[in-house]
């Protein structure tokens, strides 16, 4: 599979970049400044070509949407167009700084529902891969001890991006519809105050599931 990465020059880009063109999909990740990104594509490596968020946004059946909350309504607005028909996999946690260990629940209940409001139903939003530390993404090598719960409304996008995480060598499970994001995205803050408490790198996991 082809997958755009948007704001894909960050630490959660990268890894992501990383991990699915190990497992044979081929990726661009997009920057506001093309230059940018197709120097960190270079330097990751083969099946990995860098441009623009809007060429990230067209290039291939599903998008991944990697930007901080800061950006996430504009960076949308701007590519209404080229995700038309898309699936778009939105990872935001609209996290306010400094206070990062702490819940915000946006107006919207969650990024994922204010991407969906924003694009309309033309692109089909899912949301997950919130509770993945970007330090463990970023090893390929890295066996990652953590689930990732999916939520969309459509069926068929939300197995595709199961699909793709099951890629990254994680266990993906079906989180339900799109409204379960505000739980999922509310979790992260609880995780990074654990993480910075405990110096560790916490994640989820469910039990008594096959």
């Amino acid at each position: 599979m082809r997958i755009g990465i948007i704001g894909g020059t960050g630490r959660e880009g990268r890894g992501l970049a990383l991990r699915w063109a190990r497992a044979g999909h081929s990726i661009v990740i997009g920057s506001r400044d093309a230059a940018r990104a197709q120097e960190k594509a270079r330097e990751l490596g083969d099946r990995i070509e860098g441009g623009t968020n809007e060429d990230a946004a067209r290039a291939g059946e599903v998008a991944v949407l990697t930007v901080p909350y800061a950006a996430h309504a504009e960076t949308l607005r701007g590519l209404v167009d080229p995700l038309a028909g898309r699936i778009l996999l939105d990872i935001t946690v609209p996290l306010q700084p400094p206070k990062v260990s702490q819940v915000h629940l946006p107006e919207g209940g969650s990024a994922a529902l204010e991407a969906q409001a924003l694009l309309g139903p033309g692109v089909r939003v899912v949301a997950g891969l919130h509770h993945v530390t970007s330090a463990h993404l970023g090893d390929p090598d890295h066996a990652i001890d953590c689930d990732v719960l999916v939520c969309g409304d459509d069926e068929a996008a939300k197995s595709a991006v199961l699909g793709l995480v099951g890629d990254l060598g994680l266990r993906g499970l079906d989180a339900g519809v799109l409204r379960n994001s505000i739980a999922l995205e509310a979790l992260t803050p609880v995780l990074l105050y654990l993480n910075r408490k405990n110096k560790t790198n916490t994640g989820v996991r469910i039990t008594g599931l096959p």
